[in-house]
Parts: C-alpha cells; sequence; structure tokens
C-alpha cells in the first residue's frame, strides 16, 4: 500500500468509492433512508476537487486500486476518512489518518458516524458531543470529537 498526495484525475473514483462504502459499511449502523441522503450518488465533482485541493487531501493505493481516502483542512478538521468495503481491517484507515494528523499541528477534530466512532476513539480522540445533523429533512446522528 502506498499513500499519496490527491490528484484531480482521483475525484470521480474517490466519490464512488465513498458512496460505495458509505451504503455497505455504514448500513449496519443507519438506515437505508440515512444512508441516501449522506451519499445521494448526486456529486458535483468540481466541488469536491476544489475540497480536495484546498485540504491536504490523501489516497491509499494498492495494485493500481484506490482503497481509501482522507483530508484535512489548515484548521484541523478532518472532513474525510474513507477505506474501501473490500479493504477493511487491514490498516489502511490508520495509515491514511497518522499521514494527516502529521498535516498539522495543535487540536485536531472530526465529526465521526456512530461507524467511525470507536475507530477514532482507540486512536485517541474523545467525545465532545453527540449530534444531530439534517439532510434533506432527516437526521443523523454523529460525535463531534477531538484529539489534543
Amino acid at each position: 500500500m502506498v499513500i499519496r498526495k490527491y490528484q484531480p484525475s482521483d475525484c470521480k473514483e474517490l466519490t464512488e468509492l465513498f458512496y460505495h462504502t458509505v451504503h455497505t459499511i455504514n448500513a449496519k449502523d443507519y438506515t437505508k433512508e440515512q444512508l441516501d441522503v449522506w451519499a445521494t450518488g448526486q456529486v458535483n465533482l468540481e466541488e469536491w476537487n476544489q475540497r480536495f485541493q484546498e485540504h491536504y487531501s490523501v489516497v491509499a493505493e494498492g495494485n493500481g486500486v484506490q482503497t481509501g481516502f482522507g483530508d484535512i483542512d489548515e484548521t484541523g478538521y478532518l472532513d474525510h476518512l474513507y477505506v474501501h468495503a473490500d479493504y477493511q481491517r487491514k490498516g489502511i484507515a490508520a495509515a491514511l489518518c497518522r499521514e494527516l494528523e502529521q498535516a498539522v499541528s495543535g487540536k485536531i477534530v472530526t465529526h465521526a458516524s456512530i461507524t467511525a466512532k470507536p475507530f477514532f476513539e482507540k486512536r485517541g480522540f474523545q467525545v465532545v458531543r453527540e449530534q444531530q445533523v439534517e439532510r434533506q429533512g432527516i437526521f443523523l446522528t454523529n460525535f463531534v470529537m477531538e484529539k489534543r
């Protein structure tokens, strides 16, 4: 596995990885209705690409396959951390997270899903609060977590 910086040519495949991962891995903790508003399948590639380019964004790759990605902004907000459903529990998320954590100094904050909360807790993140996020009139539970 190699972790490398994001390239604009990655964008479409990463949005597909995001959709597939949410609808597969997070299905044990969220309803189909919640998953459908979280990852709609309708993405604006220009907006995603711009966000990835504005943040420190990295991609995990193995044998030419994108297996995961993550990004963090200059304030320490870890925005995305997703690993392909077929590559879970192989250390990819930990490697991506380590790379992102090293890119900033100071506190790191993320909004972790129910599914991701145990992963972040193992990495030393602590829950600041549980919150309900509204998307298209549907509420999803996640956790504001931070690591100092």
